[in-house]
């Protein structure tokens, strides 16, 4: 019987709640957007650094990450990828030939990380091929092929085709240049890493790192092969949940190689991927909280206007433990029907962008300087839409418990003479 009387209380004035389902509707569905939105930009910039620059896992010498010598490399790398590649949880691994040197045209020069990849497995890894805006991808014919970005290209004032010299130490520690083309430029949306690193083929490179001059009798084909070496090896898993047991295995079977996930390799994806849940309830409580002086509001207001209404309940025989029941309920009505409404638009909403993505090219030159992407995709998490569902009920039965408990406050006789 209270759950009817409340029922119908709720549209007794139809205007006033419909104003506060709506009120609330579109407050849980822009809240619901915008915490998509915000977990789209986090899940994006994670996406796109494991992507295209960390990998799920590296393999280092112990002592490469303290300076980034070129001395310090991996020995028998054909090996160790032929077994990593055998893992089950293994999409595609890499090897990779790094130096830390200088790149110089005719007209100015800057320090850079050289990286020599292979270009047929880095493209497995990272799809670094998918960044290149102009020019082309190395060509498997042609030595001494380079690709910078747009940015380095513009601040050493080259183009496609130019002539510029890579400087570095060799693995002598002698002091080695050498000239390469420029094959094409890339863009990878991160202003990080577009203005510090220039890629190269590995043999390229390699053949630059190794000093032909310790072994005056071999040839350089002979030497390369020789020195089957890399300063570092990139993994990427068919399933990150995997990363900590696949962890496991590579320091069993290299146990004097420094493995690294990356987390470990990029603390501030550590920091996003553990702070995105306390985050996104901060946001829940305040709005929550501005949600409930809305709601604690309206009822009041309907209390007072049934004033002599409430006092009559009384004095028939409406005990104070129903009166204080039906205005909970009617308040819990109106959460209840606002919170699937409000629900609906926001999964509505982030379901027809989540393909899509939202541009926001417009912004670009701000958002490279964090390496976040132009263009975002909402995340749709069930996980998330049920917490906002709680937060609402739990919000709602607060809100019910003021206007509830003045109600029951009311002297009958007093009620019945208010006018």
């Amino acid at each position: 019987m209270i759950t009817k009387i409340a029922w119908r209380n709720v549209w007794r004035s139809k205007t006033r709640s419909a104003v506060v389902i709506l009120a609330v509707a579109i407050g849980v569905w822009a809240l619901s957007f915008v915490l998509s939105f915000s977990n789209g930009i986090t899940y994006t910039y994670i996406s796109n650094a494991i992507r295209d620059q960390l990998s799920h896992l590296q393999l280092h010498h112990p002592q490469f990450p303290e300076d980034k010598n070129s001395k310090f490399f991996l020995e028998n790398t054909t090996e160790k990828l032929a077994q990593i590649q055998q893992m089950p949880e293994v999409e595609a691994v890499t090897a990779r030939v790094i130096a830390t040197g200088m790149v110089s045209s005719a007209r100015t020069a800057r320090g850079v990380q050289i990286v020599g990849v292979n270009p047929e497995t880095e493209m497995k890894v990272t799809h670094f091929e998918k960044n290149i805006v102009e020019g082309e991808y190395f060509q498997a014919d042609r030595k001494n092929q380079v690709l910078i970005s747009q940015r380095v290209a513009d601040k050493l004032k080259v183009k496609l085709r130019s002539r510029i010299v890579l400087t570095f130490q060799n693995l002598d520690g002698e002091i080695t240049a050498a000239a390469f083309r420029v094959a094409g430029l890339f863009n990878t949306g991160n202003m990080l890493t577009d203005d510090v690193q220039v890629f190269v083929q590995a043999e390229d490179l390699k053949r630059n790192l190794l000093s032909l001059s310790a072994q005056p009798d071999s040839t350089a084909a002979d030497l390369l092969q020789s020195q089957d070496i890399s300063q570092e090896i990139a993994i990427f898993l068919k399933d990150a949940k995997t990363v900590s047991e696949v962890k496991s295995k590579l320091k069993s079977a290299f146990p004097e190689t420094l493995v690294e996930d990356y987390w470990e390799l990029s603390p501030d994806i550590e920091l996003y991927e553990t702070q995105i849940n306390t985050s996104n309830t901060i946001v829940i409580v305040i709005f929550m909280l501005a949600l409930i002086f809305g709601i604690i509001n309206t009822m009041l207001m309907a209390v007072l206007e049934r004033y002599k209404e409430l006092g009559m309940l009384m004095a028939i025989g409406m005990n104070k433990g129903r009166i204080f029941s039906m205005i909970v309920l009617e308040t819990m009505f109106l959460g209840s029907v606002a919170a699937p409404l409000g629900l609906g638009l926001g999964f509505l909403t982030v379901f027809l962008l989540q393909d899509v993505g939202i541009d926001l090219s417009a912004f670009a030159r701000g958002l490279e300087r964090f390496g976040i992407s132009t263009t975002i995709f909402p995340v749709l998490d069930a996980g998330l839409y049920l917490r906002i569902a709680i937060a609402v009920f739990i919000t709602t039965l607060l809100a019910s418990l003021y206007p509830a408990k003045k109600a029951v406050k009311l002297q009958p006789v007093e009620a019945l003479h208010k006018i």
